[in-house]
């Protein structure tokens, strides 16, 4: 498969690659910094080709404001029947790189993760276009069709297989558990400007399919002071899951999760709402360096009754939710930094739709760091929320011991791709919060004898992509805290370093 792409380097807008990496502004930085290019799009020179996950990619300059992109590729799909069927009943949810687009665009999953579901600055760029290429020219081709809607039905999956050992059994329980799912996406361009990522899961645990990350957007170009402004609308299910860097909780690290035993005490932003509910929110990207959005979610109870009731779920969003995002985004030689915000705000009724409510701020600050070493790449993000609650029906239901909280939860994490095949990351985690015995009372494995929220560790983790669309993976994560304590944090014997626990994962996309 052949990709030709003319594009002037000026005027604007640029080809993907010089618009997401921030070239526009200086055209003579891609004769100055050559190794940029290999930061945006993997594994590429400016003058020879180089082997990449079965990929060649081959960068010619035609003149001095013009560049031509050359580029074969292996598909993006499992070659065996045989392997899907092994693995038909696996996948981790939380890895997220869809096939799909990469048969929508022509290019190589590479073009935008720099290892699943890192995005790099061409799969962002992608991301807020409404999964589409609209601002293409329209007599760009690839393999002489042009870059319009794909006449095969946008389908692709992913499957994982995964075994997970703590370095203490849990109580009447085996070691090494096998977890896993399948996880299919319905992800592509859907019109010129609208496109979305539908996905839905088979738990292993669960034994049944369930609706999992959705994010429908339309987008758009116009200018602003003579800048080009990028905006759009989303339709999504889970906060965060719209944002296009790896430092928020529905994209971040961990990429992998096995089975092993985890601390209780997360902020609401986290996960709590994932799925739970719908939100649709406006966006926009002006000069390719400032982001904004903004997005109101309801309770959407899956599974529960429709009009909902409340009952059995405990969280219910009275009014909207409003949860905002702000970051700045800047290149500099090898370069980049995106630094943010972002964080929602939510009043919510346990157990009903009337009555005492629980509030819950959740502010968050984060940052993302890339830079390129030749093919290779390092990547940093880095994430805190501090939130506040006052969990007033939780406490007259006699749940909390006092109504005011607060939880502080702080993650950081770097990784190293090796010319794409191998990485190797590494991981820091810490929450610590005001204590409170009832909200965290003592249980087996789960419980906190302290009555408190802290916990602390690293995880260290090494992969290997033998081809673009296969992951080994194995990760080690090891706790400093768990619950409140060190020693005996349960109430019922069990340290924190019992929860240590090795995982050992397969990923399959196709």
């Amino acid at each position: 498969m052949a990709l030709a792409l003319e594009q002037p380097v000026r005027p604007d807008p640029l080809s993907w690659f010089l618009a997401a990496s921030g070239l526009a502004a200086d055209p003579g930085a891609m004769s100055e910094n050559p190794e940029l290019l290999q930061h945006w799009v993997p594994a590429a020179t400016t003058s020879a080709s180089d082997r990449f996950h079965g990929t060649t990619l081959q960068i010619q300059r035609t003149g001095p404001v013009t560049m031509r992109i050359r580029r074969t590729a292996l598909g993006c799909a499992l070659t065996s029947g045989l392997v899907l069927l092994v693995f038909f009943v696996t996948l981790c949810p939380d890895a997220q790189a869809v096939p799909s687009f990469t048969r929508q665009t022509g290019l190589a999953c590479t073009v935008c993760h720099s290892s699943p579901p890192e995005l790099t600055a061409f799969g962002r760029k992608f991301k807020l276009d409404g999964y589409t290429l609209t601002d293409k020219k329209p007599d760009t081709t690839i393999d002489g069709k042009d870059l319009q809607l794909s006449r095969y039905f946008p389908i692709g999956g992913m499957a994982s297989l995964s075994e997970t050992a703590t370095n203490t059994p849990q109580p009447g329980a085996q070691n090494w558990n096998a977890n896993g799912s399948l996880t299919l996406y319905l992800a592509g361009e859907m019109s010129a400007h609208l496109g979305g990522m539908i996905q839905a899961s088979y738990s292993v645990g669960s034994d049944h399919f369930k609706w999992n990350n959705t994010d429908i957007r339309y987008a758009n170009h116009t200018t602003l002071g003579s800048k080009e402004l990028l905006y759009g609308l989303t339709l999504n299910n889970s906060p965060t899951v719209e944002d296009v860097w790896n430092s928020t909780p529905s994209w971040g690290y961990p990429w992998f999760g096995g089975n092993a035993p985890s601390p209780g005490a997360q902020p609401l932003i986290a996960g709590a709402l994932a799925q739970d509910v719908l939100g649709l929110g406006a966006y926009a990207m002006w000069n390719d360096h400032l982001y904004a959005d903004f997005t109101l979610y309801r309770s959407e109870h899956l599974g529960g009754p429709n009009p909902l009731t409340g009952t059995n779920f405990p969280i219910n969003i009275q009014g909207v939710a409003p949860y905002w995002r702000l970051a700045w985004q800047q290149t500099w030689g090898l370069n980049y930094l995106m630094v943010g915000t972002y964080g929602i705000f939510v009043s919510s009724t346990p157990d009903g739709v009337t009555g005492l409510r629980d509030t819950y701020a959740d502010p968050s600050v984060d940052l993302q760091y890339e830079r390129p070493f030749g093919v290779n790449l390092l990547t940093a993000h880095a994430t805190y929320t501090h939130e506040i609650s006052n969990l007033n029906a939780t406490f007259a239901a006699g749940g909390a011991a006092e109504p005011a909280h607060e939880l502080n939860t702080f993650r950081a994490d770097a990784t190293f791709h090796v010319r794409s095949r191998y990485t190797f990351a590494l991981a820091g985690f810490s929450t610590t919060g005001r204590g409170d015995p009832l909200l965290y009372a003592p249980a087996p494995v789960t419980g906190s004898l302290p009555g408190s929220p802290n916990s602390s560790g690293f995880i260290g983790q090494a992969g290997y992509w033998p081809q673009q669309n296969i992951e080994l993976s194995v990760a080690y994560t090891a706790y400093t805290k768990f619950n409140g304590a060190s020693h005996d944090y349960d109430g019922f014997g069990r340290n924190a370093s019992a929860n240590n626990s090795i995982f050992i994962g397969l990923l399959l996309n196709f």
